[in-house]
Parts: C-alpha cells; structure tokens; sequence
C-alpha cells in the first residue's frame, strides 16, 4: 500500500513509485530476510574502518543497537506498506543520523552499500522474469528513503543558521571579527563565556576535541560539557571578579560520553557580552604517553636489576631442590612418617613456586624481542578459546566468541598477543561469573580484542592491576597482568579495563600499521 504526505507523493510521483512497486517488494522479502543480520553486520564492520564514520559511535552497546535497528529497517523496507507512518519512521531516521552527528556525505555511501548487496540477493534468487522490475523497485525505494533522511539535514542547517543569527549580535561584530582568525587557527580549545557562564564562542579546535559542533552548544553552560566533579571549581572560578587569570585542570564530556583531560588558561575579562575566555589545551595523549615513558623507565631499571638478581636466586633455589629431592627420596626409603614428608612435599612446592616467581619476573622484567609479522587476530582468538574451553567447562562458564565478518590483519608477534588473550581469558574465567566473551573488532586505525566476563568485577574502584606483583588471587604471583601490559606496550598498544559488578571488559587495542620485524 502506498499512502503519503503530499511531500512524499511527489517524489513518489517522479520516481514512478506505486502499488505494483510496493506488491514487487513484499514479494522478495521471505528470500531477502535471512541475509538482514549477515547484511547488518557487515555494513557496521565496514563503518569501523573509516575514522569519521566510527567517530559517532559511543562503544559496542550502541552499535550492537544500531545493528538490530537496521535490521528492522530492512524489514520495513520490504514491508509492502508506505504510507504516512512509514514515512514519518524515515524521517526519524534521518534526524537520528543528524543527533549523532553522522556526516551527510556517509548516507549517500551507505545507502550505496545496501543498494549493491540486495540487487545482488535479487538477482541470485528472484525468478528471472521479476528480477529486474524488481530491482527497479529496490532503486526507487531506497532513493525514497534517501531524499526523505536528507531532509533532516536540511532542516538542522536551516536550524543551525537561525541560531547563529540570535547569539552574534550578542557577541557583537567586533569581538567576532576580532577573534575569528586567531580562533579558528589555532588547533587549541577556545571557548567564550558570557556572565552566565553560558558559551558563546566555540572554535574549531574545541568542536574536534569533543565532537560537538558550535551551534549545538550554543547558550549552553560550560560546566554541562563537563563531568560532576569538574564543575564546583569553574563555577567558583566564574564568580571572581575581572579581571582574573587562573590555569586549572578539568575533564571534558565529549559528545560520544569519552572523557578527555584538560589544561585550561583562563581570563576573566570585560569584553563587549563576554565575561571569561577559556584556551584549553588537551593533555589526555600527553598523560597517556608520559605514563608509558613512566612504566619503560621503571622497566629498564628493573630490568638491570633482574639480570643479576635472577642468576644469584635460581643457583641456590636449584641446589635446594636438588636437595629437597633427595631427601623425599631418602625419606620415603626410610619408612619416615607421612607427617614428615608432608613438611618435606610443602618445601619442596614453595621452592617450586619460588622458581616460577623469578621466571615470571625475568619475562616481566627482561621481555625477549618481538617478531612482528603480518597476522590475522581471528584465528589467536579462535585458538585461545579452544584452549581455555577445558578450564571454562571445568568452572561451568560459558565461552563465546564474537568474530567480525571482515578479517583483522595487525603487525604483530602472534605467540606473544596470544599469551596476552590465554591470561586475560583465564582471569575472566577464574572472576566468578558464568559467561566470558571474547571479541574481535576493527576500528578505523586498530585492532582491538576485548574479553568480557559478568563476575563480581574489579573490588578496587582505581587498583593499581598492571603493577607488579599487585594480585587480588590468594595464590596469585600479581605479573601475570603486568607481563600483558608488557607485551601490549612492546606492541605500541594499549590497555584498558572497565569494571563495574556484574561487568568488566578488558580492552586491548594493536594498531594496524606496526611494522614487521621478520
């Protein structure tokens, strides 16, 4: 059935769009509907490749939402009704992709993605004689469905014009004129504050640090950018009296909920409506790569004092065995009491536990070399879990497996990614919880592995887990997870846990551009 608002009907008029269109497109939706999850999947594994694209998601939730939701779009399009209420959904769509930010030129490639692989299911399993009328009709419906999600577009510009026409007079010409070259060429963060502490210049370099475009904050407070804790200290800030120069340090809400740190030079000041001026530098990279420098150094220190530390333990530690040995043996000869060769059994274990400590130790402390070559990540991941799905049946735990549809090649060393998964997965296992799942993602410039477990999480809100010998397992030597932290940094990747009762993710993301060492 084809029932729309005149708007429509006339773009349905000029596409030739009608009832035997809408009759055709029903008529495929049984043949078409078992490839709208395969489709989904794929078209958002293709998104992650391309960083603007993948810059509006917020994490997997979201785009776990959105794959369900083009799922349901698929079927709608197949539907064989178009009316009003069909429409009116389309336009939500369209308004959806302008909230998120999603930039226009991505729905005319997008749209050229599904266009491609429904003609191609058509033309694979439609009778021959139907499969061109009604791969005709799939053209006109989806151009349909473009020139209406446009429209949203449309009207956020129009929007977007009007509300910049309100707030310049407020800022006056001047002040804009004056400001505008040295605002939007600095790749700094420049915000302007009237007396109510509300934005009223918003400059190139803040709308890329947070993703939020200038007229979307527009007359709104600062402090609504920022998280809780951040917001008593500029409020105090605004109410000293110009002029005022302070530098204080705050997080900053990006518009995908990232938190991102920081370093701002404020001036309170009289200038035309303006009240304060904030020049934020970002220090989030800074702080990442300085706690990097941090932990190589400590590294290296400890690496020297390993080496020479390692050869003065494990001569004795070997001698001790050797002679705890022979006493077992002796002892057992002897018909000696079976208390006694408890105590004997108990020193020997210790002494073997103390061997493995110093080897874990030297591989913490004095890593061997990488050998980096061009590898698939799928196929680690497949074999750690069928390792671990002993342990994980054992300790009646659910493993899965989340795999993309497009392979995830990185640089890497595989023997050493691998034992980083094998103790991550282990440790998700051994948390108490009865499911673990390992991902496999591609973002536009990495590739990230994720173990997830629904135990009892982290019981520290900020502990201190990839610090040696830090463990929180009654038996535990506390390197297991600073070895992985090792290997990752040796991989120029990064590391990052999220843990919260009933949910902890540990995230490690490789970039994919590191260069081979074989």
């Amino acid at each position: 059935m084809v029932i729309a608002s005149a708007r429509v009907a006339d773009l349905e008029a000029y596409v030739d769009f009608d009832e035997d269109d809408a009759r055709r497109l029903a008529a495929v939706h049984d043949l078409l509907a078992p490839d709208f999850a395969r489709l989904a999947r794929e078209f958002y594994d293709k998104t992650r490749e391309h960083e603007e694209a993948h810059a509006v998601f917020s994490g997997e939730e979201q785009i776990a939402r959105l794959q369900a939701s083009l799922q349901k779009w698929l079927h709608r399009v197949f539907g064989g009704t178009y009316d009003e209420a069909y429409w009116a959904q389309t336009d939500r769509i369209g308004e959806a992709h302008v909230r998120v930010g999603l930039p226009q030129r991505y729905m005319f490639t997008a749209m050229c993605r599904l266009r491609l692989e429904l003609v191609g299911l058509v033309m694979q399993r439609a009778p021959l004689e139907q499969a061109a009328t009604t791969c005709a009709a799939i053209h006109k419906v989806l151009d349909l469905e473009l020139a209406v999600m446009l429209d949203a577009y449309r009207a956020a510009d129009v929007a977007r014009v009007a509300r910049v026409a309100l707030a310049a007079p407020a800022v006056g010409v001047d002040v804009a004129q004056a400001y505008l070259a040295a605002t939007e060429l600095t790749h700094e963060l420049v915000v302007g504050l009237d007396r109510d502490g509300k934005i009223r210049i918003f400059n190139q370099g803040a709308e890329a640090a947070t993703g939020h475009r200038r007229d979307d904050v527009m007359q709104r407070e600062l402090v609504s950018l920022l998280p809780e804790e951040s917001r008593a200290r500029i409020v105090e800030l605004l109410a000293e009296k110009p002029p005022h120069r302070a530098r204080i340090e705050t997080g900053l809400v990006t518009r995908t909920g990232k938190l991102r740190e920081i370093r701002w030079d404020v001036a309170l000041t009289e200038v035309g409506e303006l009240h304060a001026f904030f020049i934020g530098h970002d220090v989030t990279d800074e702080r990442a790569l300085a706690e990097r420098s941090r932990r190589a150094e400590k590294l290296a220190a400890v690496g020297t004092l390993a080496a020479g530390l390692a050869h003065e333990i494990r001569n004795p530690l070997n001698g001790a065995q050797l002679h705890v040995a022979f006493l077992e043996r002796s002892l057992a000869r002897a018909n000696a009491s079976a208390e006694l060769l408890d105590a004997v059994g108990v020193v020997g274990g210790e002494i073997k536990r103390l061997a493995s400590l110093v080897t874990d130790f030297l591989d913490f402390a004095r890593p061997s070399p990488l050998e980096r070559t061009p590898t698939p990540l799928g196929p680690i991941l497949e074999h750690v879990a069928s390792l671990a799905e002993a342990e994980a049946r054992d300790a009646n735990v659910a493993l899965e497996r989340d795999l993309p549809t497009r392979e995830v090649v990185a640089a890497v060393d595989s023997s050493k990614i691998e034992q980083v998964l094998l103790n991550l997965v282990r440790n998700a296992v051994e948390a108490g919880g009865s499911r673990v799942v390992i991902r496999l993602r591609r973002e536009p410039k990495l590739g990230v592995l994720e173990v997830e477990d629904d135990g009892p999480g982290i019981p520290e809100p900020h502990p201190p887990i990839f610090d040696a010998f830090y463990t929180t397992k009654p038996e535990g030597t506390g390197l297991g997870l600073a070895i992985t932290h090792r290997i990752v940094t040796d991989h120029d990747g990064t590391i990052e846990v999220d843990s919260r009762p009933g949910h902890t993710v540990f995230r490690v993301a490789l970039p994919l551009g590191g260069r081979s060492t074989a």
